[in-house]
């Protein structure tokens, strides 16, 4: 039992410096070419220097560390492996009657943990860092910025709107004024238009106004007139019309999910949806971090199961090469499946953590015609 536990140690601690050493690597090769092409993209900004360029590919190296973590695992899984079976350290542990469920069980463990602090620790910090890196990046390396790159300049909102009807929504249009000018008053927009509908869609009123400002907890709309149902309309006056919406909602329901933490997903995926957004692609982004442990796990197996055949069997290379080939087709199905997610062909939950258990099913398949024939 001892021996077991001191083996299952020392291949959990040789796990952990192939990996670390793999994902350090395979981190700063993609941000090298990522800033590469910030610099060629930061040619043409006279403003944008080196100094921009260098921060916002810093900001994303935690979310690159974070999207490389999987296949970091499986190869450095695969160079480990291949390393202590090479020196025969596998084969005369296998030989003296130690399962290898018994040994994986620690870089299994190991895997369990990076998948863990991934999701738990490392998804938030990547999201603040990259959502800072895109604001950069939106302001001196676009020719166009956030909201206002939206068709025609126009913003459509969609929201709750209990003032005449319980179950009726607003829909707000308008054209979200300057950075600069949002900075100096808050969230406003321009040439406004405002429709209050019933629970059916049925029009109740519209609303028209040159200027709207988010204030906490409502819309005040300046001048507005009011057209009833039928069609009268009303003096102009200010309105205040209560929300749920604030700046950082309605920038982040059309940021990229990957800017929210996923601490913050599941209260930010409700407000999203009763203010009538879209939350499949944040709901999928939330189920993808739930599943980063257990496809941790896999790819941890998966590296044992291609790569601890005997080298006096031959077919070593073949067999890493093809260990190599199934982690990239599973990013090629991962892709596929959240294509299908996000266009509602897939459940979320399935597009989620299909690949995820493709892959474990396969290392389980590999790791007992293995260990047991």
């Amino acid at each position: 039992m001892m021996v077991a536990l001191t083996l299952t140690r020392y291949v959990a601690r040789r796990f952990v410096g192939a990996t670390l050493a793999m994902l350090a690597g395979l981190t700063l090769l993609v941000s090298l070419f990522d800033f590469i092409e910030l610099l060629r993209r930061a040619a043409t900004r006279p403003d944008a220097g080196f100094a921009l360029v260098a921060t916002i590919a810093g900001l994303r190296l935690p979310f690159v560390a974070l999207q490389i973590l999987p296949f970091a695992i499986l190869l450095g899984g695969l160079l480990a492996f291949w390393r202590l079976t090479r020196s025969s350290e596998l084969v005369v542990a296998r030989a003296a009657g130690i399962s290898a469920w018994g040994f994986l069980s620690g870089p299994v463990a190991v895997a369990l943990l990076f998948g863990g602090l991934g999701t738990a620790a490392i998804s938030p910090l990547s999201s603040v860092m990259l959502a800072r890196a895109e604001r950069l990046d939106y302001a001196y390396l676009r020719s166009s910025a956030g909201l206002t790159a939206l068709a025609g300049g126009r913003l459509w909102l969609r929201q709750a709107d209990r003032g005449m009807e319980e179950q009726g929504v607003a829909i707000l249009s308008g054209r979200p004024v300057s950075d600069r000018e949002a900075t100096r008053e808050g969230f406003s927009m321009t040439d406004v238009s405002l429709w209050r509908l019933s629970a059916s869609d049925r029009p109740l009123a519209r609303i028209e106004a040159p200027r709207a400002r988010l204030l906490p907890g409502r819309w005040v709309l300046e001048d507005a007139v009011t057209f009833n149902a039928d069609r009268t309309a009303g003096p102009k006056q200010d309105l205040s019309i209560p929300t749920e919406l604030t700046p950082d909602r309605i920038e982040n329901s059309f940021a990229s999910p990957d800017t929210l933490s996923v601490w913050a997903l599941p209260g930010f995926i409700a407000v999203l949806e009763a203010a009538g957004f879209s939350a499949v692609r944040h709901r999928l982004h939330f189920q993808s971090l739930l599943s980063l442990p257990v496809l941790a796990s896999a790819m941890a197996l998966l590296a044992a199961g291609f790569s601890m055949r005997s080298s006096r069997r031959g077919g070593v290379a073949q067999m890493i090469g093809a260990g190599v080939a199934a982690g990239f087709m599973l990013f090629v199905l991962d892709k596929i499946a959240n294509e299908f997610g996000e266009a509602g062909t897939l459940p979320v939950s399935l597009a989620a953590w299909a690949p995820t258990m493709a892959g474990l099913l396969l290392a389980l398949a590999l790791l007992l015609h293995l260990e047991d024939g």
